[in-house]
This record gives C-alpha cells, sequence and structure tokens, in this order.
C-alpha cells in the first residue's frame, strides 16, 4: 500500500506541477498579448499626434506664403487707373523701362552718327516695344514702358549725355530717380 500511495502521491505532484507550468504559460501569453495592443495603442496615439502636428505645420505654412504674397503686391498707376501685380510684375516693368533706355540709347547714338534727324518713333524698336517681354505682365504695359525708357535712351544717345541714365562699366542703367517717376510702383 505504501507503494501505492508513493506512486499517487508522486502522480499528484506531477500532475500538480503539469497544471503550475500550464497557467503560468498561459499567463505569459496572456500577458504578451496585452503588451502587443498597448504597444499598438500607443502606435496609433503617436500616429493621430504626428498627423495633427503635419496638419498644423500645413496650416501655418499656407499662412506663411498667404502673408509673403501680401508683401509682395504691388500697383502700378498708370493713365488714371491702377494696375495690379506682384513682384515679379513689377520687376519685369522695371526691367521694360531699362531694356527700353539702352535700347533707345543705342538707336538714337547710331541715328546721330548717321546724320538722321532725332526722331525715336521712327524706330521699329520703338514701335513694337516688346524687346524682352515675357508674358507674365500685361503686353500693352510692357510695351508702355518700354517705350518710356526708349524715348529717354533716344535723347540721352542721340545727344550724347546721360541726362536719364548712367553707364556703370559699359551697362547702361536708366536712373532710378527717373525709374520711379515713369514707374509709378506701389506696395501694398
Amino acid at each position: 500500500m505504501k507503494l501505492f500511495n508513493l506512486k499517487s502521491l508522486v502522480g499528484v505532484a506531477a500532475l500538480g506541477l503539469a497544471l503550475i507550468a500550464g497557467v503560468s504559460d498561459v499567463s505569459a501569453q496572456g500577458w504578451r498579448k496585452n503588451e502587443q495592443k498597448h504597444a499598438i495603442q500607443q502606435q496609433r496615439k503617436i500616429e493621430k499626434e504626428q498627423a495633427k502636428l503635419e496638419q498644423q505645420r500645413l496650416r501655418l505654412e499656407r499662412q506663411r506664403l498667404q502673408q509673403i504674397a501680401v508683401h509682395n503686391r504691388y500697383r502700378v498707376y498708370r493713365n488714371g487707373s491702377y494696375y495690379n501685380t506682384d513682384n515679379r510684375g513689377a520687376d519685369l516693368l522695371r526691367q521694360a523701362v531699362n531694356q527700353g533706355y539702352r535700347q533707345g540709347f543705342e538707336a538714337g547714338r547710331n541715328d546721330r552718327n548717321r546724320r538722321v534727324s532725332l526722331n525715336w518713333g521712327g524706330s521699329n524698336m520703338y514701335r513694337t516695344g516688346t524687346y524682352g517681354y515675357q508674358s507674365y505682365v500685361d503686353r500693352s504695359q510692357y510695351q508702355y514702358y518700354f517705350r518710356q525708357g526708349f524715348e529717354r535712351g533716344y535723347q540721352d544717345g542721340y545727344n550724347s549725355r546721360y541726362q536719364y541714365g548712367t553707364n556703370n562699366g559699359g551697362t547702361l542703367n536708366i536712373l532710378s530717380s527717373i525709374l520711379g517717376s515713369i514707374l509709378n510702383v506701389q506696395r501694398y
């Protein structure tokens, strides 16, 4: 009988150990599943925060670009009305006056050397008024400002003087004060 009790005791002990090991294995698996679930929730929370921050960054970037656009708005006064443009348009109109001055200066100097009477309107360059034109601004606006520069450059070239412009190392430019009076550009 003692042998039977010992066998029973060993069997019950082995069964108990197996149950304990199984329960702890089940507990470990449950703990890992909880940890994975918690990690997934944390990852989703981080992703939501990142998406929120990205939306905020994009909103701030749009606001910054709008502020830049507001500060780069110009209006040009001509013949009793305003012409609205941005920084690029204002630069192209300044370029039109300077290109006109340079081309006019050369045409005036050539006419003087050929002993032709002073007549900037007879120049094909003056009549077309599109030298250096880019379609970013209205063609008629560009032509008007090109011709304004051309007239002054022609007079300077024909009369061998620099009343309206300067010559810096061979580069002709209209005086900034003359440019300002021709091209009445105002930032708004």
